[in-house]
């Protein structure tokens, strides 16, 4: 931190510290970004060499899958890398206080809204439900604003659209994230409409917190590039299995599924693929991370938009994990009724999404 304040001032023996040290993050960071954009623009010819060095027949489904693997693996990792850095940069202007501050005394509607935007840009993602349930409760957040929250951050975040568009294109990771943010604000519209509080457990509605008034740190350059390199220390250490076991499954679908099978069981013209879609993947567990290569093979294998989005939804929206720790909060009628309005959120997503692409 700087010897800066706002009483003070900055002392001369102090001030050019901060002063070379943002100079140096800033140099640091740009010869990064550089550097990886060298990195990735060599990854398809080194994945070609190194799987023709392989004993494996070329052409052969094991020689596509194995080829998809070597080259999916690090262009994710790298792009996943660049999203968590920059979104961990952003992040370092936010906290959860100040987030809960930001909601609390909202109104209904343009409360949704705010909430569900507010979601994609901090860091928080299922994992994180029970304590701000309670907290955003205890403010005085409306629970439908509370609900267009959780509904966003894990499934609208800067992994997922990063991601997207990198792999599919903008219009892609742009309708994601239009009709996301649709599911997150009318889902948490209704459920506020439905005045359902008195379904939340009763040790939540007992919990009373008192004002959030709380000092802001004030970081430098520095401090926020670090806190971006921290981001993806921690959020890599815990999705890069994901990620291999996304990629892995987009491998063996690349390699092994034919494409009329997937558009048999997937395509738009099956009217029942999209439910069914939703119903597989609400049991699974994966993130972002994890899914988005898996979701790309699918496409590009024939498998319609709609429904491979719905079920990319249904994994990170409302999967057994989050509900279980949502059980806590909630009693199991209020449950059901998140899963109803979310999981027919999600359909429509799906159903529309195969209409219009």
């Amino acid at each position: 931190m700087s010897g800066c304040d706002d009483l003070n001032g900055c002392s001369p023996a102090v001030t050019p510290a901060p002063g070379r040290s943002d100079a140096v993050a800033v140099g640091a960071t740009l010869a990064g970004i550089v550097a990886w954009f060298l990195i990735y623009g060599q990854l398809k010819p080194l994945a070609d060499r190194l799987a023709a060095l392989l004993p494996l027949e070329p052409g052969g489904r094991a020689a596509e899958a194995v080829a998809f693997f070597l080259y999916d693996t690090p262009k994710v990792i790298l792009l996943l890398a660049l999203v968590v850095f920059a979104m961990g940069v952003v992040r370092s202007f936010f906290s959860a206080e100040r987030t809960r501050a930001a909601l609390a005394g909202r109104a209904e509607g343009v409360g949704n809204v705010f909430a569900a935007l507010l979601g994609i840009v901090t860091p928080f993602c299922s994992c994180s439900a029970v304590p701000l349930f309670i907290g955003f409760v205890s403010a005085g957040v409306p629970l439908g604003v509370t609900f267009s929250f959780l509904i966003a951050a894990p499934m609208i975040n800067e992994v997922a659209l990063g991601l997207l568009w990198a792999l599919l294109g903008w219009k892609v990771a742009a309708t994601y994230l239009g009709f996301g943010l649709l599911v997150a604000i009318v889902s948490g519209w209704v459920i506020g409409r439905l005045r359902l509080e008195h379904l939340l457990e009763d040790w939540v509605r007992a919990v009373r917190a008192g004002a959030v008034d709380l000092p802001e740190a004030r970081l430098t350059i520095a401090e926020r590039i670090a806190a971006g390199g921290e981001a993806v220390r921690d959020i890599l250490g815990r999705v890069w299995l994901w990620v291999l076991a996304g990629i892995a499954a987009g491998a063996l679908i690349h390699g092994w599924v034919p494409s009329d099978f997937l558009a048999a069981i997937m395509g738009r013209e099956a009217w029942w693929s999209v439910p069914v879609a939703v119903a597989i993947g609400i049991p699974m567990y994966s993130n972002a991370a994890g899914m988005v290569p898996v979701v790309e093979v699918l496409i590009a294998k024939g498998a319609a938009l709609g429904t491979v989005l719905a079920f990319m939804m249904s994994v990170i929206a409302l999967s057994a994990p989050e509900l279980l720790i949502l059980r806590k909060v909630l009693t199991v009628p209020l449950l059901a009724v998140f899963v109803a309005v979310v999981g027919i959120g999600i359909l429509g997503v799906g159903f529309l999404f195969n209409a219009l692409f």
